[in-house]
């Protein structure tokens, strides 16, 4: 229900306004002046402030500014007397959200009350998206820091973000570049604008061009109008470029111009545009390599190499996983409002050993999943749903290491290393297998697997 609180030291008129506002459902708290009000508002919050301004010994203003100061997102209405509208305007620059002038028509006033309420909301529901989005970004929850490298990574996030500088960030699949990218933005002066992601490598590189640099009425077939392109959205804020080593070279050249002098020209016009933007690129391509090779432009690797950001794979800091799951457990069991389940010794261990071909965004993925899957209290080996996929990808992996196994070799090798992780479990190991322990049992027994082995061990 909502909650008003209603300031007003004339008894008759407090009484009618409160009738009147309970007629239409609302909760309302009733001061009767402006002592008695910072007196309640220090105790709790309202929904909407309705506050006369001519009080004794506290005046309407003095609420006003208390209501703002302990309350950033409450909004409040002010009551002038006839003939002083210039009060209720002083009131407004002040934050109040408007001011109606005695004696008011009742719709009017209740219209008045219901936007305001409305407006309260929405800026209440601002704040908490701006507060997650800054929670999300801050950079000890990017993507996890324990090792030498991430801190260090980290530590140059920090340094960048305050800055205009470009920023080239590199790094496989699933790395973290984009969040990188979005914590940079967040942390910046710029955090107010906008920033425009866009991945070059999932779109026809004609329409490419025209989404980022727009375009003329007439310039190509379809173009019946003319478009701004994303840098011009993206002015006094950030465009974040994923996959850059996609690019063609006509967008290659036109990129070079944005960054040599800060302007863009339009698909099919003769005008040049200046724009205000940092830019932020990304890329899971070794860019030197592509530009030896005459993909890529050198001038234009350079001019987006101004400051590099790294990202190795987990593969590379393992020691940054339990850190990355605990973050993740306390992101979703919060998400989804349930208690978060610890991780036996051995359940980690598996998680840590494990081969993140998808690196932080595959493990971010299954901690989700494994939240949603399971209620238990403690997570054990056996409630780690690996699929086959693992398996798969784990053969294609010795294959290209060593192409002289045969088939059955490599079977055998997968099965003695998965049992060797499971302690000797049979039950465990075929579930991490995606066999049956009786299709194991079989395989084992034609091996000559002998299981004590693992059991003593």
């Amino acid at each position: 229900m909502i909650e008003i609180l209603l300031v007003e030291d004339d008894y008759n008129a407090r009484r009618a306004y409160a009738i009147l506002l309970r007629s239409k459902g609302y909760a309302v708290e009733e001061a009767q002046n402006g002592q008695i009000a910072l007196d309640k508002l220090k105790k709790q919050s309202f929904d909407l402030i309705i506050t006369d301004l001519k009080m004794q010994p506290i005046d309407g203003m003095q609420v006003l500014k208390a209501t703002k100061t302990y309350y950033e997102t409450t909004e409040v209405i002010v009551i002038t007397a006839f003939g002083s509208p210039e009060i209720g305007v002083e009131a407004m620059k002040f934050g109040a959200y408007d001011y109606i002038t005695k004696p008011f028509d009742n719709d009017e006033f209740l219209i008045l009350v219901k936007r305001a309420i409305e407006k309260g909301k929405m800026f209440q529901q601002v704040k908490f998206l701006q507060q997650e989005l800054d929670e999300k970004y801050k950079f000890e929850n990017i993507i996890g820091g324990s090792s030498p490298v991430m801190n260090k990574i980290l530590k140059l996030v920090s340094q960048v973000a305050t800055t205009d500088s470009t920023v080239l960030i590199s790094g496989e699949s699933g790395t973290g570049k984009e969040l990188i990218a979005k914590a940079i933005h967040t942390n910046s002066l710029r955090k107010d604008k906008a920033m425009i992601t866009v991945n070059c490598g999932s779109l026809p590189q004609n329409l490419l061009e025209s989404e980022l640099f727009g375009h003329v009425k007439g310039s190509f077939t379809g173009a019946i109008k003319d478009k701004k392109g994303l840098f011009q959205e993206a002015d006094e804020g950030t465009l974040f470029l994923d996959e850059i080593g996609e690019i063609a070279p006509q967008i290659q050249a036109s990129l070079l111009r944005f960054l040599q002098d800060g302007e863009i020209r339009r698909v099919g016009d003769n005008r040049i545009f200046r724009v205000n933007v940092r830019l932020i690129a990304a890329t899971n391509k070794n860019l030197e390599e592509e530009v030896e090779k005459g993909n890529f432009r050198e001038d234009l690797y350079y001019r987006l190499n101004v400051i590099p950001i790294h990202l190795p794979p987990l593969r590379e800091r393992k020691e940054d996983i339990p850190l990355l799951i605990y973050h993740f457990l306390n992101y979703h069991t919060k998400k989804s409002n349930r208690e978060k389940p610890a991780i036996s010794p051995s359940a980690m261990s598996m998680l840590v050993d494990h081969q993140w071909y998808g690196n932080v965004r595959e493990l971010g993925n299954f901690i989700e999943r494994l939240i949603a899957l399971n209620s238990k209290k403690i997570i054990e080996i056996k409630d780690l749903p690996f699929t086959n996929s693992k398996s798969i990808r784990d053969i294609s992996e010795r294959r290209n290491h060593n192409r002289s196994l045969t088939l059955s070799e490599m079977e055998k090798s997968l099965i003695l290393e998965t049992l060797e992780e499971c302690n000797g479990n049979q039950k465990i190991t075929a579930q991490q297998l995606d066999i049956s322990t009786t299709t194991l049992w079989r395989k084992l027994k034609g091996y000559g697997i002998d299981v004590g082995e693992y059991k003593e061990a």
